[in-house]
Parts: C-alpha cells; structure tokens; sequence
C-alpha cells in the first residue's frame, strides 16, 4: 500500500490519501480522540501521538498535529496507523455511525436564500475546500448573515479568514443579493 501526503493551506494539517475510499459518502470529523470511538481508523491515528484532530473526506484523511511537534517526528507513526487499520481489514466507522451529509437543516420563510446557499456550496465552494483537505457546510442564515462551519484542515487555517471573506463571502454576495455577510462557528 502507498498512502501519498499533500500538504494544505494550513501548516498543522496534511492530507493523506491512501489510494482508496475512506468514505462512501459525506465526511466525518473528529476534533478530539475523544470523538473518534466511533472510527478505530480515527483512535489509530490519534494513538500514534501529538495528533489533535482527525477528517475523513471521500478519499482522504487529513490530520492535525500539536503545535509544538514537527511533522518530520510524527508523519511515520501517522503513515503506519494508516496502513496498518487498511491492512487490518477493520471498518473506517463502526456500523452504527452514519458521516455527515454536511449542512444543518434550515427551516423558514428564507428556504429559498438557503437552497441557492447550499447549492452554491456544493458546487463551487467544497469541492475547492475538499482538494486542500477540509469541508465547509452550511450552519445556519439569519438576517443576511450565512454561518458557515469550517472542519479538516479548514479549522484553524491560517488563511480562513480570507478564504471566508474574499472568497465565499463574494462569491455568495455576488449570487444571493440577500446575504451581507459570512461568519464562521465553532463545532
């Protein structure tokens, strides 16, 4: 097995891509080890040390490391965990877990604005987010402000706020004459 690394935007996060599937549908992220009991992947990868997160893209996985680490000490035991959960035969996700299809459920009279949002992040913006090893999904609208929650590689991302607010933002201002503002939220 060869598990290639990409770095990404965000200097405490690679991507690596082990040449197949990780999930079949959707993402899944683990901000804590405490959260990845429902992927023995994920508790491998979290057990191999000084690592402080854990996404599951389609054919990815991006892992954020401790800042006080460097990725030349911690990038074997990451590749090993890896290849050893593939080799293992074990599942990416327990049976009873079902990844994220992404965007929070909106209700109201702004169905619409929220359809042409999610549509717009579906086809220009994750995708784009998806090569540098993170996701963007739609978190909520109100009163023109579009809250968007950032996951892999995205989180904590130096350029974040930039790619929030030059990037999404005008790009769904200059679609949706109704939104006004992007914001990030937390988990």
């Amino acid at each position: 097995m060869f598990i290639q690394t990409e770095s990404t935007p965000n200097p405490a996060t690679l991507k690596f891509l082990p040449g197949q599937n990780v999930l079949e549908v959707g993402t899944a992220d683990f901000p804590t080890a405490v959260a990845a009991e429902k992927s023995p992947l994920a508790q491998r990868i979290f057990a191999s040390g000084d690592v402080t997160g854990v996404f599951f893209g389609r054919d990815f996985v991006t892992v954020t490391k401790a800042d006080q680490v460097e990725w030349d000490h911690i990038k074997p035991g990451i590749l090993g965990a890896i290849m050893e959960h593939y080799q293992s035969g074990q599942p990416v996700m327990q049976d009873d877990h079902t990844p994220a299809s992404g965007h929070a459920e909106h209700s109201g009279e702004d169905g619409e604005i929220v359809n042409q949002i999610k549509e717009l992040l579906d086809t220009r913006v994750r995708p784009a987010v998806a090569q540098d090893g993170g996701d963007i999904t739609f978190h909520g609208f109100d009163r023109g402000i579009v809250y968007l929650h950032m996951q892999g590689a995205c989180a904590g991302c130096p350029s974040s706020t930039l790619t929030l607010k030059m990037g999404i933002e005008n790009l769904l201002r200059h679609y949706i004459p109704e939104v006004v503002e992007v914001r990030p939220v937390a988990a």
